[in-house]
């Protein structure tokens, strides 16, 4: 068995990959792919920590609502960039300051 560190590490560095890429990113799509990363490596510490302490499934559970809100997440974020793009045609984060023409 895989020891629970090791999980622990790579939620840490793709954790750490998805805060760079937020900060660092102009274009909407790629942050929001950034924040889709973040949550992905907290979903893997909820089931590393699930699987090594308990016998119950409540790491799981949590990480099943929150793939759940990422899909929520996905869908209002697409429906902002895709109206970003029609008023701005760019999709780029610095000029989404107004949505108004």
């Amino acid at each position: 068995m895989i020891p629970v560190e090791y999980y622990v590490v790579l939620s840490a560095v793709l954790f750490t990959l998805g805060g760079v890429g937020f900060l660092i990113r102009r274009n909407v799509i790629a942050t929001l792919m950034s924040i889709e990363i973040m949550l992905n490596a907290v979903n893997v510490a909820f089931v590393a920590f699930n699987r090594s302490r308990t016998e119950s499934h409540t790491g799981q559970v949590f990480g099943f609502f929150l793939i759940a809100a990422e899909a929520a997440e996905v869908a209002v974020g697409l429906a902002i960039v895709l109206s970003l793009f029609r008023v701005r045609r760019t999709v780029r984060s610095d000029e989404a300051d107004l949505l108004k023409n």
